[in-house]
């Protein structure tokens, strides 16, 4: 069955409500997340912190149709994740959530470009050429093109993870710690680039991270606790966001 033509009539590209997310019964039975509801508008860059085990990466997963929710429910651009079946979800997951993680996750027998168009690939369309070579010189690797990823620094392999993530123009990117192997002039590179894509491009960017300069660079701040949210606000500094997460720690 076909995906529905992607709505937010609300401009909430992504929407959850009351998520529960449990792992084990019984005694043992732990509750990573305990009724979130959370709402992310288009064209907004949302950062989640908290301390570790605070549900931050569950909570993350679950929005990206990466893992179901034990109760309540998720939607992107319209659709809700928990009326697909796995094959739809892994479609929408291709077709409108981008990815961007920590350990680069790119192909080693690939070239840079082939890295980035594999979305395209997998899925069968053509790429959009104008729109590729505006991305590849917005993340600045067009003299790396034919190179494979063990040919490339931490931060030139970031910078091929975005634009593989932008290529297909999703609904949202998640990116999971995506300055976390990467040297400051990188990190910050990475995160800049984030935020252009936000500013210029439109792109809703989800992020977790625990690195309160990453966090800064931000529109909103969420931060979780024991599976809830305890703070959603505006964008703060990186010194206020350390403030909060030792308010919670």
């Amino acid at each position: 069955m076909a995906l529905p033509e992607a709505e937010a009539p609300s401009g909430k590209i992504v929407e959850a409500h009351d998520l529960c997310r449990r792992y084990g019964e019984g005694e043992a039975a732990v509750d990573a997340l305990a009724g979130v509801t959370v709402d992310f508008p288009a064209g907004r860059f949302t950062a989640i912190m908290g301390p570790s085990g605070s549900g931050k990466s569950t909570l993350m997963h679950i929005l990206a149709g990466l893992d179901r929710p034990t109760s309540g429910t998720v939607s992107i651009a319209g659709v809700q994740l928990t009326d697909l079946s796995d094959r739809e979800l892994t479609q929408l997951r291709r077709d409108r959530v981008g990815f961007i993680f920590q350990t680069f996750n790119l192909l080693p027998v690939l070239n840079a470009e082939e890295n980035i168009l594999l979305p395209l690939s997998i899925a069968g369309r053509d790429p959009d050429r104008e729109w590729f070579e505006r991305l590849i010189d917005t993340v600045g690797i067009r003299d790396r093109l034919t190179h494979r990823p063990a040919e490339m620094s931490g931060g030139q392999q970031q910078r091929v993870a975005v634009a593989r993530a932008l290529v297909s123009r999703p609904s949202v990117v998640f990116a999971d710690e995506p300055s976390g192997n990467l040297d400051s002039k990188s990190s910050n590179d990475v995160l800049e680039l984030l935020r252009h894509a936000v500013d210029d491009f439109g792109q809703t960017v989800v992020m977790v991270t625990h690195d309160a300069h990453a966090a800064s660079f931000a529109d909103r701040l969420l931060l979780l606790a024991d599976g809830q949210i305890v703070h959603d606000g505006d964008a703060v500094t990186a010194e206020q966001a350390l403030d909060l997460m030792k308010s919670v720690g």
